[in-house]
């Protein structure tokens, strides 16, 4: 396959997430302040877009609370760092069973299943440019955890999104997922321009050798923008990968905690690596007013209901 890069490359953080990293290095932020320290920090370091989950400030767990949403962004709005918001809609469909004997009832404790306006309720709280759209139902790591995304789920999701002006953006753990996404997009559920997620090495999604990563892209259609990412010690090689492949890049304590071999990264480390590998490849860097201009997004602040 001939190199396809693009001239310019934008580059996502993806801040904190909603794994169980927390307690596995201290530089993940917790708080909202915390976080969207971080985002700034990853945006003057060269990131156009930064990807925020929220989590418990005290105990560091994932959380839905629409008041942690709403003071990240207002943090990062109120510094006047130019960046592209993200927010993520991809909580609120874990459905955890019982043992493999005695699947039902589900786990009352670990089982957080709620419905489409809710999943959404802080994107339209807060009215980021973007928010993610996991488009499938998977297995992760866990022995009986599945992330759930049925058909209806995500087109009643989809169609929020876009009446909300919000550009969604697709993730996409595996080929059926961007069939699934063509689908919405044929349907006028999600429009152009259309932006999708490769997420490439989570068990038990797309395994991140190049040969599913190329099978990946080659289901893109040619007039979508694509980024990609892979998780741990694949991250950096990622970067490269994507940027070959004519795409765009994901960098974050999100999908990897390490800068190099026994050294915690930040952020905007992590951004910093990315960016120098980018350019060392030949394109240059976009600025989120490019990436706007490309992806037709709106930017603006929330009306002020508080």
């Amino acid at each position: 396959m001939p190199l396809s890069m693009r001239k310019s490359v934008f580059i996502t953080a993806a801040i904190t997430g909603s794994g169980g990293t927390q307690d596995r290095s201290p530089l993940v932020p917790r708080s909202p302040q915390q976080i969207a320290e971080a985002a700034i920090d990853a945006a003057k370091a060269g990131a156009a877009v930064v990807h925020c989950h929220v989590r418990d400030p005290e105990t560091g767990k994932p959380s839905r609370d629409l008041a942690l949403y709403r003071e990240v962004t207002d943090r990062i709005r109120d510094s006047e760092t130019d960046v592209v918001l993200n927010l993520t809609a991809g909580m609120g469909g874990d459905m955890v069973f019982g043992s493999s004997e005695n699947p039902l009832p589900l786990n009352p404790d670990a089982t957080d299943m709620i419905g489409a306006a809710e999943r959404v309720a802080h994107v339209a709280e807060c009215l980021p440019e973007i928010c993610t759209l996991d488009c499938g139902t998977m297995n992760f790591a866990e022995a009986d955890y599945v992330m759930t995304n049925t058909p209806g789920m995500l087109r009643d999701m989809a169609k929020r999104m876009t009446e909300l002006g919000v550009r969604p953006e697709i993730e996409a753990f595996d080929t059926g997922h961007l069939w699934f996404a063509k689908q919405l997009v044929e349907e006028g559920l999600i429009e152009d321009p259309v932006m999708v997620q490769l997420c490439m090495g989570v068990p038990w999604g797309a395994p991140d050798d190049m040969n599913t990563f190329m099978a990946m892209v080659n289901n893109v259609p040619s007039n979508w923008t694509f980024s990609a990412f892979s998780i741990g010690r694949h991250q950096m090689p990622f970067v490269a990968a994507a940027t070959l492949a004519g795409g765009n890049v994901r960098v974050g304590l999100e999908d990897n905690l390490w800068l190099s071999k026994g050294v915690l990264a930040t952020n905007a480390q992590l951004v910093e690596k990315a960016a120098s590998i980018i350019t060392n490849l030949g394109p240059t860097l976009m600025s989120p007013a490019e990436v706007r201009d490309e992806l037709a997004l709106v930017k603006r602040a929330p009306v002020d209901i508080r």
